[in-house]
């Protein structure tokens, strides 16, 4: 253990890092390099994606924490050979220093130490491999002011978004409604983008349809049976939300979104109700214009 941070050893004998101050473990029972892959290559099908894009292709990462999300995004990219640009963004760089402190255990950060010790000195690392090339940068700030800024117009659009802070009961302030319907307003409507994150929560799926976002149920990791697959592209999720999920929303007795920074478990206000059921994903296929919300 080394201050804020500590190792755990996963019921699958792989090691992850625990947050002591947060009381939350990164990718827990499977362990950082499986989930990552799981969770943010395989189901936003990335292989596919870099083999068939030309030019740079772009990857916002969420809560870059110990770089298992970017590293798995990475390692596929050198695989497809493809040329991307990752921006992570993060309010601490401690949890990447204790990884690569412990780069041995951890096992997933072997070959990329270089790349990991130049992001940590100036924020911004380069790499150039025939065909792969990386251009990778890291914002250290608090993400929802820094979305709110004025150079976040700045940012370059992407293609893909790795969404991993802390669970919303710990860190709510990166959860909210406004949150997401200015990340939604950052995007290219012309680009299409896929998200996920490892929660399946009623009240993540209905955030994220009401901040513009078609919603689709995400593939299995670890204990959890599902997780959550946005897009700004009806065509771009395999599973989306049918229109009988929005019975078990109004149901749920944690669907209201969160507008501001304080966690809470609400139902659906009469308000947010009559908004789902006017989401373009619920009206019938020839109403839905698949990359206009």
């Amino acid at each position: 253990m080394t201050g804020d941070y500590e190792i755990v050893r996963l019921p699958g004998g792989t090691h992850s890092i625990r947050s002591v101050a947060a009381g939350e473990t990164f990718h827990p029972v499977i362990g950082p390099a499986s989930e990552a892959h799981t969770l943010y290559v395989q189901q936003m099908r990335l292989p596919e994606r870099l083999a068939a894009h030309s030019g740079e292709f772009v990857v916002w990462d969420v809560g870059l924490g110990g770089a298992a999300n970017a590293l798995a995004v990475l390692n596929a990219a050198r695989q497809a050979s493809a040329s991307i640009r990752l921006l992570s963004f993060d309010h601490t760089l401690q949890p990447l220093q204790f990884a690569l402190d412990h780069a041995t255990t951890l096992g997933y950060l072997s070959g990329w130490e270089p790349v990991l010790k130049q992001l940590l000195r100036s924020k911004h690392a380069n790499l150039s491999d025939g065909a792969f090339k990386v251009t990778w940068e890291v914002q250290v700030a608090d993400f929802p002011a820094l979305l709110h800024h004025s150079s976040a117009t700045q940012w370059p659009k992407p293609h893909a978004i790795l969404y991993d802070p802390f669970s919303p009961a710990r860190n709510p302030d990166m959860w909210t409604l406004p949150l997401f319907q200015r990340l939604r307003q950052l995007l290219d409507p012309a680009k299409p983008c896929t998200m996920a994150t490892y929660s399946r929560s009623t009240m993540l799926r209905v955030t994220w349809l009401l901040a513009g976002f078609f919603v689709g149920t995400g593939c299995a990791t670890g204990e959890k049976e599902e997780t959550t697959l946005a897009a700004t592209h009806l065509n771009l999720l395999e599973r989306p939300l049918p229109t009988e999920w929005l019975a078990r929303a109004k149901r749920s007795t944690c669907a209201e979104p969160l507008r501001t920074p304080q966690y809470h478990r609400r139902r659906l206000t009469p308000e947010t109700w009559e908004k789902l059921q006017a989401h373009p994903q619920f009206q019938p296929l020839q109403t839905v214009q698949t990359g206009v919300l």
